[in-house]
């Protein structure tokens, strides 16, 4: 099948595209089409992995979108989690129909629109639980389920062949924190009235029983906050609201005033406050700016950066690179949040720093202070239970899950008539239900697109965008020697350029001023700066970066190459 341009949708025939999610973690997308109607499920995002350098976020590759363009009458979102609608704006400007989701989702969603420029006029459409919409031959019905943040929604979409049921990310959880639990009595209706296909969550099949409740941290957290004699810092996920409220809840009983650090942990508890899914008490919360005049053991510090991320809150806090919190000797950091997949040595490095400060460093493998927001392996076995679908289609994660979720989901419905089919697809499988039943047909065009926010947009290929930069702008490289125990500058910076035309007369000034800047770069930081070699290339590319734009008007590539002796 020539993959540029999908053929329209087969008459009397359901076709269910993943687009993104399937065989990876992140950038979660759907097309499901009936005739001339096409909706969208979700449109997140993946972050990029170190090596891809200049990419600062990546989504799923939009050609099978922009070929339905026409068709497609709305996208529906789940929950509000980066790579659920990350890729919304992205995905807005492709189609003329609503944004259907909860209020914190679209609250989430309502500045990304206004970074890129977009007006939601009336296009954010926003539903609870229970509500039901019609587009075109679909009717969908929202259904609560519980996650590691507030008001999110599984979706049972009714469609002329049958009855769809797509989970969104869930765990059941049974004491939440909010009193809003996991629809399981609508779950069971709907397994009852017969469902046609699971689309369902895999991220967690591996782990066996139960995911914990989020209540279930409060008895470690209550330990820190009596033993810390210091400032308490936790770092977490800034969509972690349920995290936040009971970190809030426990500082007002061990009288502490709580400070939210780094942007979007501002810009998201300021959020949740609005909506009333977060309360704190207005006694309790005080500016970032604040944090100085109150005593170390009065404060409770809640950041960004659990990922270790260069320019995240914790790892600057970690050196001293933040002016209003600063850590000392009784201090605790507490990084709450899982581990994601490539961050362990970034992570690590932000927990050297912290213990160079002598504050003291709590993980998950100290005390139990994270649960997962996805369901284990006995919580998905149970939604299959109630649901009792025809077909299954395991979605979100690797395909070592999907693959797991398939085994798992035939031992639960073994001896269950008619016998459950498994259909274990791919990114770009087109999934077909007709009157004959369900298959993997064709494929349609997917894959990744890599996005530079700061320069060019869309990144299809990353050679591609490299020679684009260096074709008009050129490339510096900045060759410097530094000693590998002080990080002290080590002879005189090297700069070699090629591509890069400036005035002759102008050249030589304009480079002795650059090996300068690099040399007063260097001496101005720390010496945990200089002997990390990630944090001083990203510092040095950014001084040299503003000052051949402030020099010369251009923007070359620039490569700072540090060698240790």
């Amino acid at each position: 099948m020539d993959q540029s341009a999908p053929s329209a949708v087969s008459p009397g025939t359901l076709e269910v595209v993943p687009l993104g999610g399937l065989g990876e973690f992140g950038m979660n997308m759907m097309a499901m089409s009936w005739d001339d109607t096409t909706i969208l499920i979700d449109a997140g995002v993946m972050f990029p992995d170190p090596d891809q350098l200049g990419v600062d976020l990546i989504i799923p590759d939009l050609s099978y979108v922009d070929a339905r363009r026409p068709h497609v009458k709305a996208l529906v979102l789940t929950h509000g989690h980066e790579d659920h609608i990350g890729a919304v704006p992205h995905v807005m400007p492709l189609f003329d129909g609503p944004v259907y989701g909860t209020a914190m989702t679209l609250a989430l969603v309502e500045p990304k629109l206004e970074e890129h420029a977009l007006a939601s006029d009336d296009r954010l459409k926003v539903v609870k639980p229970r509500d039901v919409v019609t587009i075109g031959p679909f009717t969908l019905e929202f259904i609560r389920v519980t996650h590691s943040m507030p008001d999110c929604v599984a979706l049972a979409i009714t469609t002329p062949v049958g009855l769809i049921v797509h989970t969104g990310d869930f765990k059941i959880d049974q004491t939440p924190l909010d009193g809003e639990h996991f629809d399981l009595h609508r779950f069971a209706e709907l397994g009852r009235l017969g469902v046609l296909a699971l689309f369902a969550d895999s991220t967690n099949i591996d782990r066996k029983g139960f995911t914990g409740p989020e209540i279930e941290v409060i008895d470690a957290f209550e330990e820190l906050f009596t033993s810390t004699s210091g400032k308490l810092v936790v770092a977490t996920f800034s969509s972690s609201i349920y995290r936040m409220q009971i970190l809030v809840d426990l500082a007002v009983q061990f009288d502490r005033r709580v400070a939210f650090v780094g942007r979007s942990m501002v810009k998201n508890a300021e959020i949740a406050q609005r909506l009333g899914f977060l309360h704190v008490p207005s006694c309790v919360q005080i500016r970032e700016s604040d944090v100085p005049g109150f005593a170390s053991q009065d404060v409770l510090c809640i950041t960004t950066g659990s990922q270790g991320e260069p320019q995240a809150a914790l790892p600057r806090i970690s050196i001293d690179d933040r002016r209003f919190v600063r850590l000392g000797p009784d201090d605790t950091v507490v990084f709450s949040a899982r581990a994601i997949p490539g961050n362990e040595k970034a992570i690590a490095r932000t927990m050297s720093h912290v213990a160079r400060r002598g504050a003291d460093v709590v993980t998950d493998s100290i005390k139990h202070v994270h649960v997962s927001g996805h369901g284990s392996a006995e919580e998905l076995k149970l939604v299959l239970s109630l649901v009792r679908p025809r077909y299954f289609v395991p979605i979100h994660g690797e395909y070592r899950q999907l693959s797991q979720h398939a085994r798992v989901a035939e031992r639960v419905m073994a001896g269950v008539e008619p016998k459950l089919q498994v259909l274990l697809a791919e990114n770009g499988d087109i999934i077909q239900f007709d009157r004959r039943g369900g298959r993997i047909a064709e494929k349609a065009p997917a894959g990744r697109v890599l996005i530079d926010l700061t320069r060019i947009g869309e990144v299809g290929d990353e050679v591609l965008r490299d020679r684009r930069h260096l074709a008009a702008d050129g490339v510096i490289i900045a060759v410097v020697a530094i000693n590998r125990q002080t990080g002290a500058l080590v002879g005189d910076p090297e700069l070699v350029s090629r591509g890069f035309v400036v005035a002759e007369s102008d050249a030589g000034a304009m480079f002795r001023d650059a090996a300068a800047l690099v040399a007063e770069c260097i001496a101005g930081s720390s010496v945990e700066e200089r002997t990390d070699q990630g944090l001083m290339t990203e510092k040095l590319r950014g001084e040299l970066r503003r000052f051949f734009k402030k020099r010369s008007g251009r923007r070359p590539l620039v490569l700072p190459i540090l060698m240790e002796i």
